[in-house]
């Protein structure tokens, strides 16, 4: 049985299977990009085990196609079983091996990529001062304790948890949040409208006689240019009573407010915060075009690095394929607001970036080295005869 196991895993022809499945992969997340948009169909199909299918009006999935995950780990123990069954010791082998770990660190980069990496944006207006970025699609509940006019304590509870309607418990909140209602992508309106249906809340904004919201549920946005909008209705609860149910909503201007015990706290649905332990101003943003054209010639960011807790005061000037790499992460120029008066930098986060590069160096020299062998060889037997 385990001899059995052992071919199968080293047979060139689960090689060849996993490569068709691959492409067979890469081809229809390819096409499932259309509805589902990028991020979900990378996630669904390239980020997961399996790709999944929801039958109508079932709230349960099938697995039904191998992901990416699955794919890529079968094909890494695939060529390590083959790699240990093949080959023989030798200086002449030497050229394959270096080959195989090159693409073995490709594969493992990558993997490490999807788990360790982030990417959120920075947008900074001229003279503003950011010490966090923002994620670009996800979402958190912030709840933040104000009282203190030096410090906000912040508990922040990730929008997964809002979508499976579970009660929010935290050591820092003395009260539990629990959910009501809550969708992915909605839109909000102050008027009555077809489609839309009066807001029920009974505290914060809403609840007050002639401030009315409407509300509607709306499929999740999947073009590039879209982001979902979600909103919800989340109860307020203490050992002696409820606090009321308040609207929370990324498209609300500002956090709801209430107290408790003499304690102030703001609430509000927002984009993931990451917060630094520095800080960028915004200098001067510059937006150049071409002498009597709106084409983009360039566009740059002159920032003001600080880090008080180690002496830097620094600034920085950020361009177009001159990005800032500071404490680990790399601050490229993205975009800019639409009058010039701010810019949005993208900032990436990827312990394993060099991965990619030290195995195509890997790569080449086994390439090189194996090609090498077999050229002196054939020099040497061409010699002798």
């Amino acid at each position: 049985m385990l001899e059995r196991l052992y071919k199968t895993f080293t047979s060139l022809r689960l090689t060849v299977v996993l490569l068709a499945l691959g492409l067979i992969l890469v081809f229809w997340g390819t096409l499932a990009q259309v509805n589902l948009g990028l991020y979900k169909a990378q996630n669904d199909f390239f980020r997961s085990f399996f790709v999944f299918w929801v039958p109508p009006g079932a709230s349960f999935r099938l697995p039904i196609f191998p992901g990416g995950y699955l794919v890529g780990g079968f094909l890494l123990i695939n060529l390590f079983a083959a790699h240990l069954r093949y080959y023989r010791p030798g200086k002449r082998k030497w050229g394959i091996v270096l080959i195989h770990l090159g693409v073995v660190l490709l594969l493992l980069g990558q993997l490490l990529t999807d788990l360790l990496s982030t990417e959120s944006m920075m947008h900074i207006r001229n003279g503003g001062t950011k010490n966090y970025s923002e994620a670009s699609m996800d979402f958190e509940l912030a709840i933040i304790d104000t009282t203190d006019a030096a410090t906000d304590q912040v508990v922040a509870i990730p929008s997964h948890r809002l979508q499976k309607r579970k009660d929010i418990r935290h050591p820092d909140l003395p009260f539990t949040g629990r959910v009501k209602t809550y969708f992915e992508n909605s839109a909000l309106r102050e008027k009555p409208a077809d489609g839309f249906i009066e807001l029920k809340v009974t505290a914060g904004m809403g609840a007050s006689p002639g401030t009315g919201i409407w509300w509607r549920e709306l499929p999740q946005a999947t073009a590039m240019n879209e982001r979902s909008e979600p909103s919800g209705i989340v109860e307020l609860l203490t050992p002696e009573k409820s606090l009321g149910t308040y609207l929370v909503s990324s498209m609300l201007q500002r956090p709801q407010e209430f107290t408790y015990n003499q304690r102030t706290y703001q609430m509000a649905l927002r984009l993931i915060r990451h917060y630094k332990p520095f800080s960028l101003h915004l200098v001067e943003f510059k937006h150049d075009r071409y002498a009597g054209t709106e084409i983009p010639k360039n566009f740059s960011s002159r920032v003001r690095l600080q880090q008080p807790e180690k002496g830097e005061d620094r600034e920085v000037l950020i361009y177009m394929n001159n990005p800032l790499r500071y404490a680990g992460e790399t601050f490229y120029q993205a975009s800019f607001d639409a009058d010039d008066q701010g810019t949005v930098l993208q900032v990436v986060h990827n312990p394993s970036w060099l991965t990619p590069y030290f195995s195509c160096v890997l790569v080449t020299m086994g390439m090189v080295l194996q090609f090498t062998t077999h050229l002196v060889r054939f020099a040497s037997k061409r010699k002798i005869a």
